[in-house]
């Protein structure tokens, strides 16, 4: 797997912050964010959707990331539609 990276939280001050890549290969986007607090956990855990299962099942994780971000998202879902990047 080769991540292409895209970018990271411009308001970090540190080594760990929110970041985004690209899986070409797996044709996915991967994110590094912030664990969610207790109770945002428990209620991402007892969230019910039609056709999904309750809880956040093992090998899956809830992340946070912020909404400045928003332009690294949008630009890490354009570079994996990109044919050339493939």
């Amino acid at each position: 797997m080769a991540l292409t990276f895209i970018g990271i939280d411009p308001d970090t001050k540190t080594a760990d912050s929110p970041t985004v890549w690209v899986d070409h290969d797996a044709q996915e986007l991967v994110f590094q964010g912030w664990e969610p607090g207790p109770e945002m956990a428990a209620e991402a855990a007892a969230f019910e959707v039609p056709g999904h299962a309750v809880g956040v099942p093992e090998g899956e994780a809830v992340v946070r990331i912020p909404a400045r971000m928003v332009g690294m998202i949008r630009e890490a879902c354009d570079a994996i539609e990109r044919a050339d990047h493939r």
